[in-house]
C-alpha cells in the first residue's frame, strides 16, 4: 500500500506545500484535484485527440517531421523505446510544444508547431490547453517552492520560456501481432522537470516504489498526476524522486479498448543550468551531479530513448 498525495489545488498553497513534497520525497509523484483547468476545454481536447488519431494512417505519417526528434507533429507506433528496453512502446502521439514570437532569442531550441489540417479546432483547442497546463504547473511549482523553503516564486524565471511540450498519447487496442513483452509505455523516468497528467483515470499506470514493488496509481476522475522529472530531481540532489513508472496491458475488455490520455512535460528554458541547491547537498546527501544546461541534458537523454 503507499500513501500518496490527493490534494486540491484550491487550497492555499502553505497548507498542501508540505504534504506534496512528502509525496514527491517519496514516491515522486502525486494526485491533484482542483487544478483549474476547465472540464469543457479537457473534453473538447480529448475529442480532436481521438479525431486526428483515427485519420489513416498515411494522413497522420504526413506529419512526422524526419530529424526532429519527435519534439513537433506525429511519431508513429512502434518507434519509442523506454530507455534500455528491448522492444518498442504499444503507443503513438502528438507532441505540441512552445510558440515563440520570430526573432525570439530561444527560437534556436524550439521548432514551430505544425498543426492537421483535417481535424477542426486541433490548433485552437490544443494551444488553450497547453496555457491552461502551464498555469496548472507554475501553481505546483510555487508549492515545490514552499516545500523547498524558497519563495514561491522561485522556479518561475527557469521555466519562463520553458522548452515545454504537451503530448497527446493513443495507445491502440492490443493486438496479435503485439512483439513479445511489448507493453504499453516500458518502466521509464521522465527527463523534464515536472509531468501533469490527464486520463490517467483508466488503470494500467504503475509506479517502482521503494519496496522494489510495483504499485497501481489511483486517480479520481478529473485529477491531474503529478510526477517529478530528472530535471528536478537533479536539481534538487534527489531529495524529490524522479520515480520509475510504466502503462501495462489491460486484461478482459479492457484489452479490446484504446486508451488515451494526455501528459504534459513541464520543462525549464533550454539555457537554463541545472545544477544542485545548497540546501540539497551535504553531509548525508548523495553526490552532487555536475552542473547541466537544461537543452544538453535533453538532448542526452532523447538519444537513449531512440528519439535523436
Amino acid at each position: 500500500m503507499i500513501n500518496i498525495a490527493s490534494v486540491s489545488l484550491a487550497q492555499p498553497l502553505e497548507t498542501i506545500a508540505d504534504e506534496l513534497g512528502r509525496s514527491f520525497g517519496e514516491y515522486g509523484f502525486a494526485v491533484v484535484r482542483d487544478h483549474g483547468i476547465p472540464q469543457d476545454l479537457i473534453d473538447e481536447a480529448e475529442r480532436v485527440s481521438k479525431a486526428f488519431f483515427a485519420l489513416p494512417a498515411d494522413v497522420k505519417r504526413a506529419y512526422k517531421i524526419e530529424g526532429g526528434g519527435g519534439a513537433r507533429g506525429y511519431t508513429p507506433f512502434g518507434t519509442e523505446k523506454a530507455k534500455d528496453a528491448e522492444v518498442f512502446d504499444l503507443k503513438e502521439f502528438w507532441h505540441v510544444g512552445r510558440d515563440l514570437p520570430e526573432g525570439h532569442p530561444l527560437s534556436q531550441f524550439m521548432a514551430p508547431n505544425v498543426w492537421p489540417t483535417e481535424v477542426e479546432g486541433f490548433r485552437e483547442t490544443m494551444a488553450a490547453l497547453f496555457s491552461a497546463f502551464e498555469v496548472a504547473g507554475g501553481r505546483v511549482l510555487e508549492a515545490i517552492a514552499l516545500h523547498l523553503g524558497r519563495p514561491r516564486d522561485f522556479f518561475a524565471a527557469s521555466v519562463a520560456d520553458g522548452n515545454s511540450v504537451m503530448r497527446l498519447l493513443h495507445y491502440p487496442p492490443l493486438g496479435e501481432g503485439a512483439p513479445e513483452g511489448a507493453i504499453r509505455a516500458a518502466g521509464h523516468e521522465d527527463i523534464n522537470t515536472i509531468t501533469l497528467l490527464l486520463g490517467a483515470e483508466e488503470a494500467g499506470l504503475e509506479l517502482l516504489a521503494r519496496d522494489g514493488q510495483w504499485h497501481a496509481v489511483d486517480v479520481p476522475a478529473g485529477a491531474l498526476v503529478i510526477n517529478v522529472g530528472d530535471m528536478l530531481q537533479r536539481q534538487t540532489n534527489g531529495q524529490l524522486r524522479s520515480t520509475t513508472h510504466r502503462v501495462v496491458n489491460p486484461r478482459g475488455e479492457a484489452a479490446r479498448r484504446a486508451r488515451y490520455s494526455m501528459p504534459f512535460f513541464l520543462h525549464f528554458r533550454p539555457d537554463f543550468l541545472i545544477e544542485p541547491l545548497p540546501e540539497c547537498v551535504g553531509e548525508g546527501t548523495a553526490a552532487a551531479p555536475e552542473p547541466i544546461t537544461a537543452h544538453d541534458y535533453l538532448m542526452q537523454r532523447l538519444r537513449e530513448i531512440n528519439l535523436v
